[in-house]
């Protein structure tokens, strides 16, 4: 594996364990002490990860007063991207010229923006990069709640019912979640479930984007049982048992394969 490739590996295994030895991580990577050790060197030197007595850790971002619970925008964007941006262009496929489309704030979304410059469509989002994304790069037509806009996570939010989300109408909302389970979907933020619920009782049918890793998390906040949920886009890694649970709760299940990654500059 060529370094950049190796390196880019370490800090998504980092990102999914927090930590690891320079054991676990050779045999994860298969490569060689000596290998293991220089790269974490040499990310330690960039602020990238800690180096630690036996090993490395993630570097946990710092949290302000006013930070929703649950990971950064930026933690989450860098975990499984390939599998992300998959699931985004097949959603953006899902969208048709004319409709009007409600996004939620979340990474698996936001990827979705590429594929939607050339589109022509109304779109009403919570997510702040998203709306910024596309305002310059689209002629979508882009609505966003009022609210207050969270740093950490990039996203709109108000606790008040009255907001302009009563207002509109979409024939499908599609929606990124922290975790899957039989009891529904998962988040971990009061807040966010209060928002994201106001948005889903506006569109007719609920798009759930997750990679296979979310049928692992678990969190202490259900936002809507299965039942209300149309279709998942998911990745080819899910397993058989996790897609059957959709599937006999009556969700259409869609695969795809996860794209190659986009490199990222971890060169000497």
């Amino acid at each position: 594996m060529i370094n950049h490739n190796r390196r880019k590996r370490l800090l998504g295994l980092l990102g999914e364990h927090a930590s690891a030895s320079v054991d676990q991580l050779c045999a994860w990577l298969n490569a060689s002490a000596a290998t293991v050790r220089r790269d974490i060197s040499f990310l330690a030197e960039r602020n990238m990860l800690t180096r630690t007595r036996g090993g490395a850790e993630r570097i946990e971002p710092k949290r302000n007063a006013f930070a929703l619970t649950g990971e950064t925008f930026q933690a989450s964007l860098e975990r499984r991207p390939a599998h992300k941006r998959a699931i985004a262009r097949h959603a953006a496929g899902m969208c048709e010229n004319g409709e009007t489309i409600i996004i939620n704030g979340g990474t698996t979304t936001f990827m979705m923006a590429e594929f939607l410059a050339h589109k022509r469509l109304k779109i009403l989002t919570n997510s702040f990069l998203m709306a910024e994304r596309l305002l310059t790069t689209s002629e979508n037509q882009i609505i966003v709640p009022g609210g207050q806009i969270y740093r950490e996570q990039n996203v709109i939010l108000s606790p008040f019912d009255n907001d302009i989300t009563q207002h509109h109408y979409a024939s499908k909302m599609f929606m990124g979640i922290y975790g899957l389970s039989m009891l529904g979907l998962m988040e971990v933020d009061p807040l966010l479930i209060q928002a994201e619920k106001r948005l889903l009782g506006q569109a007719e049918q609920l798009i759930v984007m997750a990679d296979s890793s979310k049928f692992s998390r678990k969190a202490g906040l259900i936002l809507c049982g299965l039942n209300r949920v149309s279709c998942l886009i998911t990745d080819t890694d899910a397993s058989d048992a996790a897609v059957q649970m959709m599937e006999h709760a009556g969700v259409q299940v869609m695969t795809v394969t996860p794209e190659e990654e986009q490199e990222l500059v971890l060169e000497d």
